[in-house]
């Protein structure tokens, strides 16, 4: 079992993966997206302005280009916006099993690999 990474641990392992296209797993009330991203650089952003509880106070954003497909439609579209956001929270877990990583929020569980 391994244990949970720090933030900033995270962060110095996934910035290796920079310039490699990933592979994002969101499984929010079982509903599945996966999202293939051409990872440039990672970032984050802080929200001081929300509206609500729903918008995050923290974000990881995945820079790059990419598509998403959703489980209700067989056909992959092309990201919005060049960053995909996984929003994260003060007691988010964070895990790298040696193949991929595992986000866990309030909210839903992210997994991060590499494409082949």
């Amino acid at each position: 079992m391994q244990p949970f990474l720090s933030i900033e641990e995270f962060n110095e392992m996934l910035t290796q993966w920079n310039g490699q296209t990933i592979k994002i797993s969101k499984l929010e009330l079982d509903d599945l997206d996966e999202t293939i991203v051409a990872l440039d650089h990672i970032s984050y952003a802080a929200n001081t302005r929300r509206l609500d509880d729903y918008e995050p106070l923290h974000a990881l954003q995945l820079n790059g280009t990419g598509s998403i497909q959703t489980d209700t439609t067989d056909a992959s579209q092309v990201l919005p916006s060049s960053l995909y956001e996984i929003p994260i929270e003060d007691d988010s877990l964070y895990e790298f099993d040696g193949t991929r990583f595992l986000i866990s929020t309030s909210r839903g569980v992210y997994k991060i690999e590499l494409v082949k």
